[in-house]
């Protein structure tokens, strides 16, 4: 059977991760990999983490199943993060559902609204992350693209978006990047996010909403501005979280899938449509992760602590980005890069050419995406003006 199999591509991220890995030179920067990096080049285990993974060691009394939804206080405590103090909380119109990794919340909620529409056609960004459209396809969902980013312009074609999603029928799902939109960083304003949530409204679309980076942009509840907004107005939605970036639990592989009904009766009935699929794909999450996140969402010290460490990750991503304009000017570049200032999160779009992103890897050891996908992440203080100089020297070529 094997036999008839034809090898397959393998991810471009992950053969440049090999690549960087085999690389010789000491100068070398990995601006590919979408992970957190402090100024040492390293994704650290937080402290909250590590105290949160002490207590869980010493009072730990199962290793037995948590059951189809897993851990209830982290439920809990995900839909207090994701809605605030919004009214939805009040009437009990959310369910939170454990899920293995964002990933996995994405693809539950993928197979959940097939099976509330066998015919829906999901709309993504262009361009979205790059797992997005092979996750929904393997879900069995038809996929269709709407306009975003502007590449010319380094910002968002919203005009172009809204006149796209204004031929988006009901029934059919529109996905939504909640905050620092991986790849290219640029973000739905507020203003914005009202006119989408009042075109869901009208046309009668199912917003699914990706929140991987609550915390990275603006702060967590700036972050979730947009999705607050869109629950303001919509009756129905579906937000897929995960806490592999604000939380530092990549390895773990936690997140979240929520879904929220017209009222709490039609959000039972959500629930248990979404449990049926959590049985069929993997039955049951693991647990490690979980326990770690309600035991730092539960006391007020390690809540403290777990803010106060994000906030740090946050204010060195955005004083990076103020960085790195500042060093590329003064490198004596023409090219405007002011526009990845006013961008959110780990993720930016560079903007040059293919053969010069090669030209980087080659002769500078500075690895990025084909697509100019960065990592702002991946610089630091140590290699800032090396990564400036060699930028400067392939651009003026």
């Amino acid at each position: 059977m094997f036999q008839t199999l034809k090898p397959l591509p393998t991810d471009p991220i992950l053969g440049l991760m090999a690549a960087f890995k085999n690389d010789p030179n000491p100068k070398k920067i990995d601006l590919g990999v979408g992970v957190y990096k402090d100024e040492a080049g390293n994704t650290p285990v937080l402290k909250c983490v590590k105290k949160a993974e002490a207590f869980r060691l010493a009072n730990e009394t199962s290793k037995s199943y948590i059951g189809l939804a897993g851990d209830e206080g982290y439920n809990q405590k995900i839909k207090e993060l994701l809605f605030g103090a919004h009214e939805i909380i009040a009437q009990n119109r959310a369910r939170t559902t454990q899920t293995p990794g964002g990933t996995g919340a994405l693809r539950v909620g993928a197979e959940f609204l097939k099976r509330c529409n066998n015919a829906a056609t999901i709309w993504v960004s262009a361009p979205t992350w790059a797992n997005h459209i092979a996750l929904f396809e393997a879900s069995g969902l038809n996929v269709k693209e709407y306009p975003y980013y502007d590449y010319d312009k380094r910002g968002l074609l919203f005009d172009d978006m809204m006149s796209a999603l204004s031929q988006v029928k009901s029934g059919d799902i529109v996905l939504l990047h909640a905050c620092c939109h991986n790849p290219s960083g640029m973000d739905l304003t507020q203003e914005q996010w009202h006119k989408v949530a009042d075109l869901a409204v009208e046309n009668g679309f199912t917003p699914m909403i990706d929140i991987a980076y609550q915390g990275f942009g603006s702060g967590l509840d700036d972050d979730a501005a947009g999705l607050r907004i869109m629950a303001d107005k919509v009756d129905e939605m579906v937000i897929c979280s995960s806490c592999s970036k604000n939380f530092g639990l990549y390895r773990e592989r936690l997140g979240a899938c929520t879904v929220v009904g017209k009222d709490s009766a039609s959000a039972d009935i959500a629930y248990s449509v979404v449990l049926s699929v959590v049985r069929g794909i993997y039955s049951m999450p693991p647990h490690h992760g979980a326990a770690i996140v309600n035991t730092i969402l539960h006391s007020v010290e390690l809540r403290a602590m777990w803010e106060a460490e994000l906030a740090q990750k946050r204010d060195r991503i955005n004083g990076l980005r103020k960085l790195i304009v500042e060093k590329l000017g003064a490198a004596g570049i023409s090219q405007d890069f002011s526009f990845i200032q006013r961008q959110h999160g780990m993720f930016s779009f560079f903007g040059i050419a293919g053969e010069q992103i090669e030209q980087l890897k080659n002769d500078y050891g500075i690895y990025m995406v084909g697509s100019s996908r960065m990592n702002v992440a991946g610089i630091s203080n140590s290699n800032i003006d090396y990564f400036a100089a060699s930028v400067a020297t392939v651009l003026k070529g």
